[in-house]
């Protein structure tokens, strides 16, 4: 049956009702009974009706699903009928909230940022990338206007042309931002920011890496080359001059190797695919061995100490990449050492874990190039031959063998004093 019918099946009775006993007391004992009884029961079933309307009043006042007006016959009905919307509507706001809460943690964790203006460009809401973007702060410069909070000229007229259909690439605080508009119903706008910095970077680097690399290997092969031209032209060379020309030649042959074995070993050191081997290093004999290799190039020109006496004898960590490493730090120390200098390696453990520290009395560096000596091809001292300043890897290297270890590389230096150059390890590479 119809449930609008069913509504009014109680309330047709009811009124039915109160005309049978009208009739019966007007039969009984007259029409002036009949109607007062009658208006009695009209009335009291009014002042019913405005009792329970004073009730739905009060509780609309305050909606609430867990405590119903109460109520009985068709009353009970429209309550029950308001109770199951009330209730609706919580399960609705609820998941409203929950929904809303979902939507701020997830944009709180995107890279990108997002900015929700109005149709006049004040702030509503936005993410804390957003606020690292652009200097924002979602707390306290909500309902400011937007263009008063970003001080940059590029971003002031591309939000007064209003021409979104290009991004915008600027840069603010530093950072290089690529700006995107997009409008959003009728009076609002997202604002979508992207920080290019690192890519940039990135991109810069393998730039530099290629010119450098490019120009490392254009020397050597240009002497190769010229060699083996003089050779062609000149067939009834000396055996002095051809000797010395292929002495020449090979020397930079070799020169050319060391390079190209560099790159490829820094390209395997900063691949992600190329996973740190874990194994039981022996430190003593892997040092003393480094070590002993540093006495040999030197030939007896420094005095080369070696102490080992308060570190580890076992390490976790990939014995090649930590030969590689220690390596290149002592020699560069005997590179950049005059003859007759000292360089003392040391070996010891210490509250953040082992550490080897290479000493020594060289040339020392200026404090300016000390933060980009871990850079690619760069070199402190380009004034000096090919031959002894190096291929400026050295250290690109350890940075990246240390890192992969999660250790890290300490440089202190002094001009005309010498450097101190430190490999610290993490705790965790000590063996139980």
């Amino acid at each position: 049956m119809n449930p609008h019918v069913m509504f009014w099946i109680p309330a047709a009775l009811r009124l039915a009702l109160t005309w049978i006993v009208a009739g019966v007391l007007w039969y009984y004992y007259g029409p002036v009974i009949g109607l007062l009884a009658g208006f009695v029961l009209m009335t009291a079933m009014v002042f019913v009706q405005l009792y329970f309307l004073s009730r739905l009043d009060i509780w609309l006042d305050n909606p609430n699903s867990a405590e119903s007006p109460g109520g009985w016959g068709a009353w009970a009905a429209i309550y029950d009928r308001l109770m199951q919307l009330q209730r609706d509507e919580e399960k609705s706001q609820a998941e409203l909230t929950e929904w809303l809460v979902r939507f701020r943690q997830a944009m709180a964790l995107l890279p990108i940022g997002v900015v929700i203006a109005d149709d006049v460009m004040f702030l509503e809401w936005c993410n804390p990338a957003a606020e690292k973007h652009l200097g924002l702060s979602e707390t306290e410069d909500r309902g400011m206007r937007i263009t008063n909070l970003v001080r940059n000229p590029e971003f002031i007229n591309y939000l007064v042309l209003g021409r979104y259909d290009k991004p915008l690439p600027m840069t603010l605080n530093d950072r290089r931002l690529v700006l995107q508009v997009i409008p959003f119903e009728n009076r609002r706008q997202i604002f979508v920011t992207y920080d290019t910095t690192e890519q940039e970077n990135i991109a810069k680097m393998r730039r530099d890496f290629v010119a450098n690399a490019s120009h490392e290997l254009r020397t050597p092969l240009t002497v190769i080359n010229g060699f083996l031209e003089v050779a062609e032209a000149q067939p009834d060379m000396d055996k002095d001059t051809r000797t010395a020309h292929l002495q020449l030649m090979r020397e930079q042959g070799e020169r050319m190797q060391r390079l190209v074995d560099s790159m490829l070993q820094l390209t395997a050191l900063e691949s992600p695919d190329n996973p740190v081997v874990r194994e039981a290093v022996n430190m003593y004999e892997l040092i003393q061995g480094v070590c002993d290799e540093a006495n040999m190039v030197s030939n007896g020109r420094h005095d080369i100490s070696l102490d080992m006496a308060d570190g580890p004898e076992t390490m976790y960590g990939s014995e090649d990449e930590i030969r590689t490493a220690l390596w290149n730090l002592v020699r560069n120390a005997v590179r950049y050492t005059p003859p007759g200098g000292k360089v003392a390696l040391k070996w010891e453990n210490t509250e953040k874990g082992p550490h080897f520290v290479v000493t020594d009395t060289g040339i020392g560096i200026a404090a300016e190039h000390i933060p980009r000596l871990t850079q690619r091809f760069y070199l402190v001292d380009k004034t000096r031959s090919r031959k002894e300043r190096g291929s400026g890897l050295g250290l690109a290297i350890v940075r990246h063998a240390l890192m992969r270890h999660k250790g890290e590389l300490q440089v202190k230096s002094q001009v005309g004093v010498g450097s101190e150059f430190t490999a610290q390890f993490p705790n965790s590479a000590l063996v139980p």
